[in-house]
């Protein structure tokens, strides 16, 4: 649904507020920050695929396989049009129907964050607001990245404030630079997290003095980082992280998840023996394959993976041998 341009500013706010203050179903998972936050994203979120079929349409009913077999994973919530989930690619009515499709097979204890990132301030707030009344827990904004000269500090802390004041949900702020070729500023993610309507960020980086860095200059705020990688999911625990939004969560979600329970336990020495042998797997379905190695290592274990839509192209036989070999070297096949 559309949303209305001549919305006025108080009333944005009285929306964001009147969410904010709704009460909340959320697991007790703790987080390493001293006090516990008004939602909990400590946990892990596999960021889904959009299955499609063999003429490239969204495949809804293997989407809703998939995610029957994700309901027995013990995941703190999913991620629907991130970037594994193809999101440039979809128009806006499928983005809509993909969260709509997710939220109706995911058990109310678990949270939805979703992708509503778009290029202009105004068009991510229309589909920010769609995603809410489709059932979304929390936005997921990607930074705007087109104009990327002109997205100084000051232009995306704008940015990300407009959203914030304007979403009937909770926003976390996605920074991503392997796909954007920009970085959020620590400056923007410190002074943003100060908005009561920006409650995290998921950082793809990589850089863990970074998320370390934002950890601590957060920690008066109720803001939460999440890693953005299973390759240095545990290093960001030790900095602080809350959870991870991990890619190779669509193919090895319980293994993530006893990583993340490892952690929180304090059991480095088994976390650290497990995290060694995620490492290859992960890389070989993001930096080396990325989407089409993860939906052809996702049908070796039992999900639907399916064809990406062009012009992502699909593996040719080598390069299944070798992603292959990848899983198999590290004892998951």
């Amino acid at each position: 649904m559309a949303f209305s341009t001549g919305l006025t500013a108080s009333l944005r706010h009285t929306l964001a507020a009147l969410h904010w203050a709704a009460p909340r179903q959320c697991r007790g998972l703790s987080t390493p920050q001293g006090s516990e936050p008004s939602l909990n994203l400590g946990g892990i979120f596999p960021p889904l695929t959009t299955p499609f079929s063999p003429t490239q349409e969204v495949d809804y009913a293997q989407l809703e396989g998939n995610l029957r077999r994700y309901a027995s994973i013990p995941f703190r919530g999913l991620v629907a049009l991130g970037s594994n989930g193809e999101y440039p690619y979809l128009a806006s009515r499928e983005r809509v129907e993909v969260v709509s499709c997710v939220r109706r097979a995911l058990p109310r204890d678990r949270l939805l964050l979703a992708g509503s990132g778009c290029e202009s301030t105004q068009a991510t707030i229309e589909l920010t607001v769609s995603m809410a009344e489709a059932g979304a827990d929390v936005a997921l904004v990607v930074t705007p990245c087109y104009y990327r000269g002109a997205m100084t500090t000051a232009a995306l802390v704008h940015h990300y404030t407009e959203v914030g004041d304007a979403s009937p949900i909770p926003v976390v702020l996605y920074s991503v630079p392997a796909n954007t070729g920009l970085d959020l500023p620590m400056e923007a993610v410190i002074t943003l997290a100060q908005h009561p309507n920006i409650i995290g960020i998921k950082d793809s980086g990589g850089d863990i003095t970074r998320m370390g860095l934002m950890v601590h200059k957060t920690r008066q705020e109720d803001f939460q980082v999440l890693a953005g990688s299973a390759s240095f999911l545990l290093a960001s625990y030790a900095v602080g992280a809350s959870g991870g939004v991990c890619a190779l969560a669509n193919v090895l979600g319980d293994p993530l998840c006893q990583l993340d329970h490892l952690c929180r336990k304090g059991q480095w020495q088994e976390a650290r023996e497990l995290q060694h042998r995620l490492i290859e797997p992960n890389t070989a379905v993001t930096r080396r394959f990325g989407i089409p190695g993860l939906k052809k290592a996702m049908e070796w274990f039992g999900y639907y993976g399916g064809p990406c839509r062009a012009p992502l192209a699909p593996l040719s036989p080598a390069q299944v041998e070798e992603l292959r070999s990848t899983f198999s070297a590290n004892g998951w096949l």
